[in-house]
């Protein structure tokens, strides 16, 4: 049925999300944030505690949202992807505030932990590479690595969200898509037709043929 594959063809294959390694490092930085707030931000009672949290879920669940909404919006899932990556960013910043206002060292490059950390948040992906630690570290080991994976998870996306625009810009959404599979159904429709009308100008033909055999026969009888 090639309309039926046209039509098909109009929808992209959905990503899976749980492939992607900056979605694996955005569900340890939930679950790490979750643990963090408690650990060290629950006595004070203020907004933080929700807006870390909430941050760190938004920078997650957009990711989920915005690949399965890519499946028939490129536009949407670019958006949606934004908004993970601006969340990632805030709880980046939250971190960096943690740190300042609690009077902490931020492990920067020369820091003697730095390569270690760098190397360990760049290499491990999953929950289980982290998790055992998460009421182990201090609070400045713990926000440093957090910062660590943030900065991993922006570049990353940044680098992905380039790929689909390039794909937007050349492929188009589905709007254009759509034009594309009718139009290729239409020209499929024609050439149907003008094949059709070709063999039925040769039916003509041999149906005339035929009558005058039948006409000789006649009169060859006669």
């Amino acid at each position: 049925m090639p309309h039926a594959e046209k039509i098909e063809s109009v929808l992209r294959h959905q990503t899976n999300w749980k492939n992607l390694w900056f979605y694996q490092k955005t569900v340890v930085l939930y679950q790490m944030t979750y643990v963090f707030t408690r650990r060290f931000l629950a006595s004070y009672g203020d907004r933080t505690v929700d807006q870390m949290v909430q941050a760190a879920r938004s920078g997650k669940q957009n990711i989920v949202e915005g690949t399965a909404d890519g499946v028939t919006s490129m536009e949407m899932e670019l958006k949606l992807l934004n908004v993970a990556r601006s969340s990632v960013q805030e709880l980046q910043e939250d971190y960096e505030d943690y740190i300042i206002s609690h009077k902490l060292e931020r492990w920067c490059e020369g820091h003697p932990r730095y390569s270690d950390m760098l190397d360990y948040c760049r290499n491990h992906n999953h929950l289980r590479d982290f998790e055992p630690y998460f009421e182990k570290w201090t609070d400045e080991e713990a926000a440093n690595i957090a910062i660590t994976l943030c900065h991993l998870v922006d570049k990353m996306m940044t680098s992905y969200q380039k790929k689909k625009n390039d794909e937007f810009i050349t492929e188009g959404g589905i709007r254009e898509r759509m034009t594309a599979a009718r139009l290729g159904y239409r020209t499929n429709q024609k050439d149907t037709i003008e094949k059709m009308k070709s063999e039925i100008e040769q039916l003509k033909k041999e149906n005339e043929q035929l009558k005058a055999i039948i006409e000789s026969l006649k009169k060859d009888k006669i």
